[in-house]
């Protein structure tokens, strides 16, 4: 199994790009399934999350052809005939379950696979089932799988009992091709959902209030296929910015969004580094001296507030930090699974209902870990960087999952770091 070795301490130094946003590719990607022809898109990260998606369409009956070296995908969904997610696809990507809307939309009917748990906690899909009985789909549950089906599906007033992300992007995908109009309140805001809103629009769908929290969503009965580039990813690039602030060192991020980063901008500010600001670059600099992270006061919550996938990474870079500060996870409130390990490597942090208290220690030492999730896998290879000596990393799949290329990426800015297979 493949595992990262890092041997810490070492100073960053240049620039990196940023890859196009996982996230804002998954439901871009499963929206193509509303048309007919070729869909083709631009700036896709190499991942096996893409590649998953990718196979997934494929079962569907798409023609999907990706160039890893220039990242383009090319989808052809003219052939589709088929309407399931199996189970094997959905129980490693939860994201498979975006499917579900843009095949009631097209075909009027969906079979999908509940995703059941994960790493980080419960992630339910029941604002999606919600909003699909709303637009009018008799919606049941056979053997572990969602069978969806409608007629004719009519727009409705639909007030989602929280922010999500993954009901907004689904029920609005379902939406534009519904009878009518259909309202969604207390929409997701996430730059994510916003890309796929302007993607729709571009493919023929009219839909109002984008970027905000009540879309207004007129049904066409027809859309069209198209080029589009996917945005960059915020959460590689606040990753990126958190690897210069606990190494101590100057780095400058390109083909980025600034304004989507604006939350975690004002916290690296608040810790006391200084970040020069550019159309599509951010640059972080820090004193000559040993880090000197000023303690915070966090609350992951929906955007444009702290994001929650970047809450591991800023743990990590706190744990080396002066004074007592404090993390608590609205969006996922279990979601603390690396403190263990960062705790192996020296930290000194506790959780207790669900609120990690972090003091910062003088500095992290070298050892073996796990890592536990995605977010997490970044969180620990960022406090190896910054460690005493060797770190290793195993259980490293879950990066590949969110990260192109990482390491390649961070050793070409300095960091003695390598994949061991």
């Amino acid at each position: 199994m493949d595992k990262i070795i890092i041997k810490g301490g070492k100073k960053l130094s240049g620039t990196v790009r940023i890859s196009g946003a996982k996230n804002a590719a998954l439901p871009i990607m499963a929206s193509s399934l509303l048309v007919e022809g070729r869909t083709v898109l631009t700036n896709v990260p190499n991942l096996i999350d893409i590649r998953t998606m990718s196979h997934l369409l494929r079962i569907i009956g798409a023609k999907v052809e990706y160039e890893p070296d220039a990242h383009i995908l090319n989808i052809d969904t003219s052939n589709c005939s088929f309407w399931e997610a199996p189970y094997e696809l959905v129980k490693t990507m939860r994201a498979s379950t975006y499917v579900m809307g843009p095949l009631l939309g097209r075909f009027g009917k969906a079979n999908v696979s509940f995703p059941g748990g994960c790493a980080i906690g419960q992630r339910p899909i029941d604002l999606h089932l919600k909003g699909f009985r709303k637009l009018g789909a008799n919606i049941r549950v056979e053997r572990g799988y969602i069978l969806a089906e409608a007629k004719e599906l009519i727009g409705n007033h639909i007030y989602f009992d929280k922010s999500s992300v993954g009901a907004t992007a689904n029920v609005m995908m379902a939406a534009v091709k519904a009878q009518g109009t259909t309202i969604l309140e207390n929409s997701a805001c996430e730059p994510e959902v916003t890309a796929l809103a302007e993607f729709l629009t571009k493919m023929g769908a009219k839909i109002s209030g984008i970027g905000t929290s009540k879309l207004i969503i007129q049904g066409v009965k027809a859309l069209k296929p198209i080029t589009a580039e996917i945005i960059p990813d915020r959460i590689e690039a606040g990753t990126f910015l958190i690897a210069g602030a606990i190494t101590n060192s100057e780095l400058t991020i390109i083909d980025c969004e600034p304004k989507h980063l604006s939350s975690v901008i004002e916290k690296l500010r608040e810790c006391g580094y200084k970040l020069g600001i550019g159309e599509n670059n951010i640059t972080i600099t820090t004193n000559n001296q040993q880090p000197t992270t000023k303690p915070l006061m966090v609350s992951t919550a929906p955007y444009p507030d702290f994001p929650t996938d970047l809450q591991a990474q800023l743990t990590a870079l706190l744990s080396i930090g002066q004074g007592e500060s404090i993390i608590k996870d609205n969006i996922f409130p279990e979601r603390f699974m690396h403190i263990s390990e960062l705790n192996r490597l020296g930290a000194n942090i506790k959780v207790k209902d669900n609120i990690a208290y972090v003091k910062g220690v003088e500095k992290l030492i070298g050892a073996p870990v796990m890592a536990t999730d995605l977010r997490a896998s970044a969180a620990l290879i960022l406090a190896g960087l910054a460690a005493e000596g060797e770190t290793e990393i195993s259980r490293i799949y879950h990066l590949d999952r969110g990260y192109e290329k990482i390491e390649q990426k961070l050793s070409k800015l300095g960091a003695d770091i390598k994949r061991i297979y």
